[in-house]
């Protein structure tokens, strides 16, 4: 089985409404005009879905934060690229980040909403999260740990009922393999100095994955890639920023030998 895993294209753009230098969303606005626009480049998300349409993995993954506001101009210029791949015949997952749940504005919530059922091809939508779906054997647990913070952190939280969620999932038929698929890493090398950028509540599915019962996750949020898995590949992948690193990663997982392989795609 193959699966291409990216994250954090962070399409942006000016404020689209007058509200939103009255809410968080200055914030992304004024990060994307004097710094993230000359960090990311969305010519690298066309170029890595060309890529994975070339290439034909059994699945795609996206972790989050399509866009830098939460803003709908935002999300429909990313979904605009993502298009071609998601009206392929190769599934897409997607999960929220928290740049795409940035805000609690009626027309903002309703974008990132569209988002996740439109990707997804309605195999669920953001209010029946937390969700599992199987492929060729494998299943896929994704969950949101993305929502509307103050202004100044970008804290994310895995809820008792996504807890629970993973627990009873990883509990039932242990010889399928499971795949956690969201946004933030569930290990924090910096918990005090990255305090305003961590995820609350991970350590009972860290608990999972060292015990074997949780294979791997595929996360975003950090905008390195980066790879914390052992010998048989069980563990933590960070495919990086798509459009900033120009990087996603290529997993293979041989079913016989029950193992995860990782390649650095660099577009």
């Amino acid at each position: 089985m193959k699966i291409i895993h990216f994250s954090d294209p962070h399409g942006g753009g000016g404020a689209e409404d007058w509200m939103a230098y009255f809410d968080k969303r200055w914030v992304g606005v004024f990060n994307y005009r004097f710094r993230r626009r000359f960090r990311h480049d969305l010519s690298k998300l066309q170029s890595a879905v060309e890529y994975i349409l070339d290439t034909r993995p059994d699945v795609a993954v996206c972790t989050g934060d399509l866009t830098s506001a939460g803003q709908p101009g935002e999300f429909a210029r990313v979904l605009e690229i993502l298009k071609p791949l998601r009206d392929s015949d190769i599934p897409l997952l997607y999960t929220p980040g928290n740049h795409d749940c940035y805000v609690t504005r009626p027309q903002c919530v309703a974008a990132v909403k569209h988002a996740v059922e439109y990707l997804s091809c309605g195999r669920y939508t953001f209010d029946t999260l937390p969700s599992s779906v199987v492929f060729d054997g494998v299943e896929f647990l994704i969950v949101n740990t993305s929502a509307p913070s103050n202004l100044l952190c970008s804290w994310g939280f895995l809820k008792s009922e996504n807890r629970d969620f993973i627990a009873e999932k990883c509990a039932n038929s242990p010889d399928v393999p499971k795949i956690l698929v969201t946004h933030y890493p569930m290990y924090e090398d910096h918990p005090i100095l990255r305090i305003r950028h961590r995820l609350f509540g991970q350590k009972p599915v860290i608990s999972l994955l060292e015990s074997k019962q949780l294979d791997l996750v595929l996360c975003g949020h950090v905008h390195k890639p980066s790879l914390r898995v052992d010998e048989s590949g069980r563990g933590e992948c960070i495919s990086g920023s798509v459009t900033r690193n120009g990087t996603m990663m290529e997993i293979e997982y041989e079913k016989t030998a029950r193992k995860f392989t990782f390649r650095t795609v660099e577009l």
